[in-house]
């Protein structure tokens, strides 16, 4: 393959963004962006039950937007990829959720299964009993 047009690389790139945050690393992709992975490490946001990226505190315009595309191109491989498992979109992002969660580094934010924001430490994070084993 010509890596020097473009399209090609762009395609390339749309292929390896959404292997990457429709694998078993959802948060992969994002935290390329300098800007997530800032937002992530001074606990701004964290990682939801849900499979999705939330908010923690107080939001900006920039912070709320950030969180809005990494949430919508985490659905949209949710979707694909329930599917393909003939799961529910539910489902799915629960699952990913509680792996999301699960790879947490000390210092980051979680929701734990009562919904409150808890800062990770060196412990195991709280699992949801949803969660698969």
């Amino acid at each position: 393959m010509n890596n020097s047009n473009p399209i090609r690389r762009f395609a390339l790139g749309v292929a390896v963004a959404a292997f990457a945050i429709g694998g078993l690393v959802p948060a992969a992709y994002a935290q390329r962006d300098p800007a997530y992975d800032a937002a992530r490490s001074s606990g701004k946001v964290g990682e939801k039950m849900d499979g999705y990226l939330g908010v923690v505190g107080a939001d900006t315009p920039d912070l709320k937007r950030l969180v809005n595309d990494i949430n919508i191109k985490r659905r949209a491989v949710y979707a694909e990829k329930a599917q393909a498992a003939s799961s529910t979109l539910e489902e799915y992002a629960l699952t990913s959720g509680c792996l999301a969660i699960a790879r947490t580094v000390p210092g980051e934010k979680y929701q734990a299964p009562n919904g409150t924001w808890q800062t990770r430490t060196s412990a195991p994070p709280e699992r949801d009993s949803r969660c698969p084993a």
